[in-house]
């Protein structure tokens, strides 16, 4: 097995992991009372598309600390981890999913960064209107957490269940992605912004969910305090770099491929890597945390842990 999986496995593994959480997730929000055009608001972002990758940090986690568990290492609460244990994770996998779904409704918003376009399709607002929009978002936000309750049922145990799902709202929360949110609003315009206060901030705003992902999946599976730290310093590191390279290709990208508007951060004089550092010294600094993500998954082998490490080096090939 290698240690590090090529780019094309990375796109292969995602693809096959998207399809999975795609035949989950639109069943989850079928609920007896949800207003048609509600959920017709909500599905439609839903069905946009994207890698899947937040759900598929947390399936691949549990599956690397799966690993880990059969290989010796007891579960932290002395359960198990099985094939019923993963499809409870693949619930919790979807919630995620909801949640960066319902983020990228609000972010898109007049009040907000204002885009017409996600994923090459109009932006909610522009499809359902402001209102509309704004309650698909709450209701994606809201419902992720009922998901999330689901998986005690299908078998994991409560105490498992109730630590992500503490870590999830503080991750997604007023201390991190809202916050970071908030910040990224701040430090838009003729403002002055230092480099820590910029890496502060995406590591709330885009950082917060890549890492909890990957805790979530650790906490889920029963790994111990050692393995989950691990993981979350990864998806830590993970998502700097996939923010850095983010802000790299919103100057250097193809709108056709990105599925949106490239230039806007600097036409919004928003706060970004290359604004502040310039390209290439960006490049160096996204593949630094990459390399850094890579070595917070040293105590790990197999291969989930190849594909983690395969799948930094293919965040920042994006932006080469």
């Amino acid at each position: 097995m290698p240690e590090e999986c090529a780019d094309a496995q990375v796109e292969a593994a995602l693809e096959t992991l998207a399809r999975r959480v795609e035949d989950c997730l639109f069943g989850c929000l079928r609920a007896p009372g949800v207003p048609e055009g509600l959920l017709a608001a909500m599905e439609y972002s839903l069905r946009a598309g994207g890698k899947r990758l937040r759900p598929a940090l947390c399936l691949i986690s549990a599956r690397a600390c799966s690993e880990e568990t059969r290989s010796g290492e007891a579960c932290s609460d002395g359960g198990c981890f099985g094939e019923e244990a993963e499809r409870a994770v693949l619930l919790f996998a979807c919630a995620l999913e909801c949640i960066h779904t319902y983020s990228l409704i609000h972010d898109d918003l007049p009040a907000m960064d204002n885009d017409d376009f996600r994923r090459g399709m109009p932006s909610n607002h522009k499809k359902f209107g402001e209102a509309s929009a704004i309650l698909a978002g709450d209701g994606l936000l809201t419902d992720a957490f009922a998901l999330m309750t689901r998986c005690a049922d299908a078998g994991l145990p409560a105490t498992r269940v109730l630590r992500a799902v503490g870590a999830t709202a503080r991750a997604a929360g007023s201390a991190g992605m809202v916050g970071g949110q908030f910040l990224d609003m701040l430090y838009t315009g003729d403002v002055e912004v230092r480099l820590e206060e910029l890496a502060a901030m995406q590591a709330m705003k885009t950082g917060a969910m890549l890492r909890l992902s990957c805790e979530a999946g650790a906490l889920l599976s029963g790994a111990g305090p050692e393995k989950t730290a691990a993981l979350a310093s990864y998806g830590e590191a993970l998502g700097a770099a996939f923010q850095i390279a983010d802000d790299i290709l919103d100057v250097t990208g193809d709108p056709v491929l990105l599925g949106k508007g490239v230039g806007k951060d600097a036409a919004a004089r928003k706060c970004t890597y290359p604004a502040l550092l310039g390209l290439e010294k960006s490049r160096i600094e996204a593949e630094r945390r990459a390399k850094q993500a890579v070595a917070a998954l040293e105590g790990f082998s197999g291969e989930n842990a190849a594909l983690l490490k395969g799948l930094a080096a293919y965040i920042v090939s994006r932006a080469r």
